[in-house]
């Protein structure tokens, strides 16, 4: 059964906030709210917590996992950055973004695209997800809270107890989030790809 924490949208709890990054540094999955929808988040290096994340969403290692970071210093720890991806990044974060990015060695294999060693990577302009972060004092690894045969997130913390109070070990709530997905682009190549249009606005991206 999941601990159930109503949290203030603007001004979290600290309490609350180190309870659930405990949580995670404990091998936890947890829920919580971001800047599009509600995300499913477990520690970077716990290998059974990230399949349980893949479980949940009917996903395979194909599916690109998002490491959700605090600022630009810990994307360019775990991503490779020149100066013309960080000049982006710098414009459009924090934002309802995701940045498909070639990962480093300080990433663990099973989180990386099997074929392309890619994973997303985003700084979410939301006050509860960033206080999380910096409490955790560490990227978080998360996905949409889609769970497996849905079409759309779960929006609202007790529709997400009602679906997987006993999968999770925590459920943050801190209202509702909303369902339009973040913006996706691939930096992979020379000039950005739109992967999926959503939150984040193309302009500054190139892409309008």
């Amino acid at each position: 059964m999941a601990q159930y924490l109503t949290i203030h949208p603007d001004n979290p709890q600290a309490r609350l906030l180190q309870k659930a990054a405990e949580v995670v540094r404990q091998g936890g999955v947890i829920a919580l709210p971001t800047d599009s929808s509600y995300a499913l988040g477990c520690h970077l290096g716990d290998k059974a917590a990230v399949e349980r994340i893949r479980s949940l969403r009917g996903v395979d290692d194909r599916h690109h996992l998002t490491l959700m970071c605090r600022d630009l210093s810990q994307i360019g720890q775990f991503a490779r950055v020149d100066n013309a991806r960080y000049r982006l990044l710098r414009a459009t974060t924090p934002g309802s973004y995701t940045f498909i990015l070639e990962g480093t060695r300080e990433l663990p294999r099973r989180v990386l695209h099997p074929r392309r060693k890619t994973i997303g990577l985003r700084i979410p302009a939301h006050t509860v997800t960033l206080a999380l972060l910096e409490a955790l004092g560490e990227p978080l690894l998360t996905s949409t809270l889609i769970v497996a045969g849905d079409e759309d997130p779960l929006t609202e913390g007790w529709e997400i107890r009602e679906r997987l109070d006993s999968q999770l070990e925590l459920i943050l709530d801190g209202g509702f989030c909303g369902t339009e997905p973040t913006t996706v682009v691939d930096l992979t190549a020379a000039l950005p790809v739109l992967v999926r249009a959503g939150l984040g606005a193309l302009a500054p991206v190139g892409l309008d």
